[in-house]
């Protein structure tokens, strides 16, 4: 009797042993998955944190005049940033330095200017800066100084134009297509104050810089102003006692460029800028802001 009970007590001591070891491995066991599945999810949370982390953006440095470039870059901005890019404008109120500067590669790109400019520049500089893309077209206007309308011009009136080359080209053709004056026959974008060759109302035709020249309407009869010029000056296209007609060869070459560094016109963020300022949204901004003094090319 005493051996049929040990042997009992013996077989329930085992069957204990046998349990509290499965319930240790059982435990083990729901340890260790559990810490592979925290481990996994923190890897999968690891990992869409990194793919929803947005890139970050490489920077862009382009050169413009105040209006409407430096405008009409602002309004390209989000498409840039869509393309990874973080648009820096710096602007200047000449015609000079952004070209400087970007020759140094203290800009990326400029945006200001018309391919005849830039290659008056280049030929007077030394420099090596090409078109990226043509952006838009800014009508030159006739605006009124001391007199209200061109037909009340009096002899010896004062008529400012700008002075530099290409731009006084320009003016003076606006200035003939108006008959004040007659330039020498075919002279075309190459005309200067010599030649002309008929003046019948002795127009004093002045050569100022071409930024000032809308100061200058409070001292002159007349003034020819740039498009972006005007628009600083708040003159609008509809108060333009006349403007460059849209077939004008004034009209089909001073689409205003972006410009660059020879041999970067292919680049990435250059193609980016182009297409940037190029698209619809841009379109759309510049016809609905502008009236008519800034007319898209695209």
């Amino acid at each position: 009797m005493r051996k049929s009970i040990s042997v009992i007590a013996a077989a329930v001591l085992a069957a204990a042993a046998l349990t509290a070891c499965g319930g240790s491995k059982a435990e083990e066991t729901t340890a260790a998955t559990t810490a592979a599945a925290e481990t996994t999810a923190a890897g999968e949370a690891a990992e869409t944190t990194a793919a929803e982390a947005p890139a970050e953006l490489k920077e862009i440095i382009v050169g413009a005049s105040p209006a409407p470039h430096a405008e009409i870059l602002e309004a390209a901005a989000a498409a840039l940033e869509e393309k990874g890019y973080k648009l820096v404008i710096k602007e200047y109120t000449d015609y000079v330095q952004p070209n400087l500067a970007l020759d140094t590669g203290d800009l990326d790109a400029n945006y200001f200017q018309h391919y005849p400019y830039l290659e008056q520049f280049n030929a007077e500089n030394g420099t090596k800066l090409v078109s990226a893309g043509a952006i838009h077209y800014e009508p030159f206007g006739i605006y009124a100084g001391k007199t209200a309308s061109l037909d009340a011009l009096a002899d010896g009136a004062k008529v400012a134009v700008p002075n530099d080359a290409t731009n006084e080209a320009r003016a003076l053709l606006l200035l003939e297509a108006q008959g004040l004056i007659k330039l020498t026959e075919g002279v075309g974008l190459n005309a200067t104050k010599t030649d002309v060759v008929e003046n019948p109302k002795n127009l004093d035709i002045l050569e100022i810089e071409a930024a000032q020249v809308p100061r200058s309407l409070q001292d002159v009869d007349v003034a020819v102003v740039n498009g972006n010029y005007a628009i600083e000056a708040g003159l609008k296209v509809s108060d333009a006692l006349a403007i460059e007609d849209a077939e004008s060869i004034a009209a089909t070459t001073y689409g205003n460029i972006v410009a660059v560094q020879e041999g970067k016109e292919k680049d990435e963020a250059v193609l980016a800028l182009v297409e940037a300022l190029t698209s619809e949204a841009v379109k759309n901004f510049i016809d609905s802001t502008y009236e008519g003094a800034v007319v898209p090319l695209f």
